[in-house]
């Protein structure tokens, strides 16, 4: 049989601290509610919807839309954007395409009102396999 010296209990005493030294943070204090940038951004972001719906009723034309796809599939990169260019878009639209499917990036433009862009919109589009 075999000799154990050592002698565990079965249950390891427990440190208890008393309740006066847990101390809890005080609650968080928020700023006050400013919806005036994101009024802004909400009207931004309206125009983008409109830029994006003339985007979709421009791309429903199955010939300008065969002109975009044969120019992204041979990867004519420059061709594409001045296709996207010739709708006549008043804000920037970035494109990236794969054999799969095609994305817009719509994106508002930086002003003195507004220096950074606040909105954007992403139309993700499938096209093939």
């Amino acid at each position: 049989m075999y000799y154990n010296p050592f002698h565990y209990p079965v249950n390891p005493p427990m440190t208890y601290y008393p309740s006066y030294t847990i101390h809890f943070p005080p609650p968080r204090s928020y700023p006050p509610v400013n919806t005036k940038i994101f009024e802004q951004s909400i009207k931004t972001f309206r125009v983008l919807m409109r830029q994006g719906s003339l985007l979709l009723d421009r791309l429903s034309d199955v010939g300008f839309a065969r002109k975009i796809m044969n120019a992204a599939q041979q990867g004519k990169h420059a061709e594409v954007d001045s296709l996207i260019k010739s709708i006549g878009l008043t804000i920037p639209v970035g494109t990236r395409f794969t054999p799969s499917g095609v994305a817009f990036i719509l994106t508002t433009p930086a002003t003195q009102a507004q220096p950074a862009d606040c909105c954007t919109l992403s139309i993700n589009m499938k096209w093939g396999q």
